[in-house]
């Protein structure tokens, strides 16, 4: 599910879960435990790319239906749990955005310290509105403190999704590149990252991110019970499987 390969002082972790890098309980320990990893490691900073068309088309929502509400609790601890090691890495992370970035596709992305997405690869947001779900409050503030203000709830409440040159404008990414240079523009930036002291870029990432930690502890105590509630609720399944007919019956939409 998880491919790591070296480039010089760079690592980069591609996901690998044909066909569509969906997330489940397994993808998210692998890629967890490959951060961690890294983190302890010689490299001086990482690359997350996907394969294919795809960077992860976000939860795996059949595994989600299979499973039952046990399996959507434990999978939202594992998911909260990859989150906030990703974006609270002390190194300098970038994401190759190669193709579809969508729900926690995006969200992957997003907690990377650059984002750069391949131009007409694909779409990139976070519809989860339109699926049914509401956002675990590490994601909602994650998104919030990433994205632009002025397209925060643009892009939570209308659930959409983006072209590259779109989500430009709204924050989504910083860079849209050719699919041809995405990986050697990259690499370029992580290596441009990799040159400041290890000990300041992690201290001073650690000070910019501190509210959002700060958000994130408040926060879980007033909504955490609540969305765990809705998430597992029959209600909510019965939303997902709508969802999943009407994309499967409209692909295009």
């Amino acid at each position: 599910m998880i491919k790591v390969e070296q480039q010089d002082n760079i690592t980069v972790i591609r996901l690998y879960r044909p066909p569509a890098n969906a997330i489940n309980i397994e993808f998210c320990c692998q890629l967890e435990d490959a951060i961690k990893s890294e983190i302890d490691s010689e490299s001086k900073a990482m690359v997350l790319t996907g394969q294919g068309s795809i960077f992860s088309a976000g939860v795996d929502l059949v595994q989600l239906l299979n499973e039952g509400a046990g399996y959507t609790g434990q999978f939202l601890l594992s998911l909260e749990q990859l989150i906030e090691t990703l974006f609270f890495c002390p190194k300098p992370v970038v994401a190759a955005i190669n193709g579809h970035a969508i729900a926690g596709g995006c969200v992957i992305a997003n907690c990377a310290d650059h984002r750069l997405m391949a131009l007409d690869s694909g779409k990139i947001g976070v519809p989860e509105i339109r699926v049914g779900v509401p956002f675990p409050v590490v994601i909602m503030e994650l998104m919030r403190s990433k994205v632009d203000a002025g397209s925060f709830e643009e892009i939570v409440l209308g659930g959409a999704t983006y072209t590259a040159q779109a989500a430009l404008t709204k924050g989504l990414i910083d860079e849209a590149v050719s699919a041809e240079i995405l990986m050697q523009t990259a690499l370029a930036r992580a290596q441009l990252l990799s040159e400041i002291s290890p000990e300041l870029y992690s201290f001073s990432k650690r000070q910019v991110r501190q509210p959002v930690r700060a958000a994130i502890i408040a926060r879980n105590k007033l909504h955490r019970d609540d969305i765990n509630s809705i998430w597992q609720s029959s209600r909510t399944r019965e939303a997902i499987r709508n969802y999943m007919e009407k994309t499967f019956k409209n692909p295009g939409d």
